[in-house]
């Protein structure tokens, strides 16, 4: 009987993953904005603070989530993990210029903002 229980919990586990594969990717791919929002960290006071310098490990974080797709790293500036962390996101889009990224996507459409 245990061992039932057993085979019909790792069927169950199996069925859950299953299903989670079949929801599709999000913007980021498999890893939600939300967790992807915490690569961000480098990034805390310059966006909080658009006269702040990002460091160049912001701007590494920044330019690996874009490359991804300017749709991911818009959902990770708009994300809520961003935003309870205090990140703005009219000061975090221009995060992208201020490291002088060339292949940012100038003019993309993030919620109310356009990336500069």
């Amino acid at each position: 009987m245990r061992g039932i229980l057993v085979l019909a919990l790792v069927a169950a586990a199996a069925c859950l993953v299953a299903v989670r594969g079949a929801e599709g990717a999000g913007e980021c791919g498999v890893t939600p904005p939300d967790r992807m929002a915490l690569k961000l960290a480098p990034c805390a006071s310059a966006a909080q603070n658009p006269n702040s310098a990002p460091s160049s490990s912001c701007c590494n974080a920044v330019h690996s989530i874009g490359k991804q797709s300017p749709k991911c790293l818009c959902a990770v500036m708009l994300s809520k993990t961003a935003k309870s962390a205090g990140i703005k996101p009219e000061v975090a889009i221009t995060i992208p210029k201020r490291c002088n990224l060339v292949d940012r996507p100038i003019g993309y459409k993030c919620g109310d903002y356009t990336l500069p």
